[in-house]
């Protein structure tokens, strides 16, 4: 038996953590409850719910495989120190990013309700003391996420930053209702913490109802689609977004739906739609996004890692995510 301690004495490693080794935590970070994160910058939790989807399932296995994607960050972090972001040309110390992991939101697969439930404590519980990162899931998880991003941190009112090829305005749907994946933004739309003059929604394309951009006129829906970004640059359609959610608001929380980008680099998604972001426009939109004061908590849904042999969806998440906490915290 000592002969044994003494081999494991000796076999301690070289004290960085290979990117496949270990517990799947995102960033390779400390597990923490929710109720425990005093002194943290980020904290991420999971969502992996998909039973509100319309097309196809597999977003609930999203949360496990952006976790696993991002350890390939975590140990560049810790293999060379300080790191140069050579898309940016910034110095990156990713020691001044403090981030835990809470695991994943308690879900109910056949009662979506006490699921909404669930999401929203959660989310309440970490936004009263750091940044939130949500891992989904399918898009309906954002509404109670959002609810909760605003009951715990404090705010009156929310802006609401979606990168996405869909609305997800839709209600009265004949086959799903008012409540499911493609309702998300008119749930929050329709909460206490937002209307749609607080929306920007960035990348949209495909098609929608009938006189949907009378639609958003009307409701002061700021719309900005995949042909604003060709004409104007993703960039500059990034900061008009941000402004516009952030002018009478509180915060802004970001939701990112992952089909926002062209299912030819992201085809791991439950709706894919062509004439998408490409991975340098998503990128982008991420580093616009955090260097901006006013956003305050995130999420990242509908990666259906199963949809993509090729494993590059969920690692294309894991980078955008990891993106948006390296400028709000490590630069």
């Amino acid at each position: 038996m000592s002969r044994q301690r003494g081999r494991r004495a000796d076999d301690i490693g070289p004290g960085v953590e290979l990117p496949y080794a270990g517990i799947e935590t995102f960033l390779k970070a400390d597990h923490r409850d929710v109720d425990e994160l005093g002194g943290y910058d980020a904290a991420v939790i999971g969502v992996p719910y998909d039973g509100a989807v319309s097309n196809r399932p597999g977003a609930r296995y999203g949360p496990q495989a952006v976790r696993r994607a991002s350890g390939w960050w975590a140990y560049l972090s810790g293999y060379k120190g300080g790191l140069t972001n050579m898309r940016t040309g910034k110095q990156v110390d990713f020691s001044e990013l403090s981030v835990t992991d809470c695991g994943d939101v308690p879900v109910f697969p056949m009662d979506r309700e006490r699921t909404a439930e669930s999401i929203e404590a959660h989310v309440a519980a970490i936004s009263e003391r750091a940044f939130p990162v949500v891992l989904g899931g399918d898009h309906y998880c954002t509404a109670p996420s959002v609810r909760g991003f605003a009951e715990g941190a404090g705010h009156d009112s929310v802006g609401l930053v979606q990168i996405d090829a869909h609305t997800d305005t839709s209600i009265d749907s004949p086959v799903f209702g008012d409540e499911f994946h493609g309702s998300s933004t008119a749930l929050v739309a329709d909460s206490l913490y937002c209307d749609y003059a607080d929306i920007s929604q960035v990348g949209i394309r495909g098609y929608e109802s009938p006189e949907f951009f009378d639609f958003a006129a009307e409701s002061g829906l700021n719309l900005y689609t995949m042909r604003d970004v060709a004409d104007r640059g993703i960039e500059a359609v990034i900061e008009s977004a941000v402004d516009a959610a952030a002018e009478e608001t509180d915060a802004v929380y970001v939701t990112f739906d992952i089909d926002a980008v062209d299912p030819s680099v992201a085809p791991g998604t439950g709706t894919p739609e062509p004439g998408g972001l490409s991975a340098n426009q998503a990128l982008t939109v991420m580093e616009t996004l955090g260097r901006h004061d006013a956003v305050a908590g995130a999420d990242l849904m509908e990666v259906a890692p199963g949809h993509d042999p090729s494993e590059g969806t969920q690692r294309l998440a894991a980078y955008l995510l990891v993106t948006l906490l390296e400028r709000q915290f490590a630069e």
